[in-house]
């Protein structure tokens, strides 16, 4: 039989496990990550003001009106205005405060808000040109393009130090979401959305990113190493990327796009113009029209549309059978409609 000073240790050893858990999303390295972190510090202590009491007036109450106790017996008490106060007060502080400071972080953490400081004692200058990082979610492995530079990579994300940096974030085909816990808060990836964050690393180290939407069969493995280098650092691994003689054209990202688990990290030391944009508008394969050219002509045939329902009826059963075929007489609304 195990003793009973053993038994009583033993939920210890539950605790003793969470030594080896890694407190990254407490104690991150980015700005934006670390103001998330202390809204959720403040946010857990204002409660505490109410939660703390709770539990001791449970166990306080448990005592005094125990059997034994002969506590005073008043079955006619139902009101106290005081007692009154307290309770509801209390609460409706909390909230207020909690409000207050949820509406001042949401929009001071907006993820498409441009940074304006490095961290707590560093401003960022107003002519600072944030490094743009192009980021698709692929089944199940991530591709990430430098368009400023001119290269990308597969599972490996690398950006400096105190460097205001910004990710534009679109998916292949099903719903992802980009989180690095040491850099700031998730956001989701969407197919044919693009979705944009803003964020600054602080200390140099090697640190992980993940997808935290589930995707399908190869979810669990779809991580990606990042690294917070030095300027000079990430120069030089520019540099070493622009030397890699291997390219991500149209037709190697159809490659690439097909789903596979645990892909290893690639390199490309260039990159075709405007890929990103043809992956956001789904059309990287050849002969496949962009969604963005195709709502544009659908807006312009609404507007004509709508420019024909103007015009007298003679006129537009007229225009509306010519519409395809005769060129707009000049001048007129419909061709300025056209025009626009």
């Amino acid at each position: 039989m195990i003793p009973k000073i053993v038994r009583r240790g033993l939920p210890l050893l539950l605790l003793s496990a969470l030594a080896g858990c890694n407190t990254v999303v407490m104690n991150p390295n980015g700005d934006i990550a670390r103001q998330q972190a202390d809204l959720i510090t403040v946010s857990v202590l204002l409660m505490l003001i109410i939660v703390v009491p709770v539990m001791i007036l449970i166990v306080l109450f448990a005592w005094r009106y125990r059997k034994s106790a002969n506590a005073k017996y008043e079955p006619d008490w139902d009101h106290s205005t005081k007692l009154e106060l307290v309770i509801w007060g209390a609460p409706l502080l909390i909230i207020i405060v909690l409000g207050l400071i949820t509406w001042v972080s949401t929009h001071k953490l907006d993820p498409y808000r441009p940074l304006d400081r490095i961290d707590a004692n560093r401003p960022i200058a107003a002519s600072t040109k944030p490094i743009e990082v192009q980021v698709v979610a692929l089944d199940w492995k991530w591709l990430f393009i430098y368009p400023e530079q001119g290269i990308a990579s597969v599972n490996e994300l690398v950006t400096p130090i105190d460097t205001p940096i910004r990710f534009k974030i679109t998916a292949s085909t099903v719903m992802n979401a980009f989180y690095i816990p040491t850099l700031a808060g998730m956001i989701y990836a969407m197919p044919s959305m693009e979705t944009t964050l803003n964020a600054v690393l602080n200390k140099t180290g090697d640190y992980e990113g993940r997808s935290t939407n589930f995707s399908g069969e190869g979810f669990s493995h779809m991580k990606f190493g990042y690294k917070g280098v030095t300027a000079a650092e990430f120069d030089a691994w520019v540099a070493k990327m622009k030397a890699n003689p291997v390219a991500l054209n149209r037709a190697d990202y159809l490659e690439l796009e097909k789903p596979t688990s645990r892909e290893p990290v690639r390199h490309y030391g260039s990159v075709e113009p405007a890929l990103f944009n043809r992956i956001l508008n789904r059309c990287v394969a050849d002969g496949t029209p962009c969604m963005n050219e195709q709502m544009l002509e659908d807006h312009k045939r609404a507007q004509v549309a709508a420019a024909i329902k103007q015009l007298p009826k003679s006129g537009a059963a007229q225009m509306a059978e010519a519409e395809v075929c005769v060129t707009p007489v000049p001048g007129s609304a419909l061709n300025t409609i056209v025009k626009k």
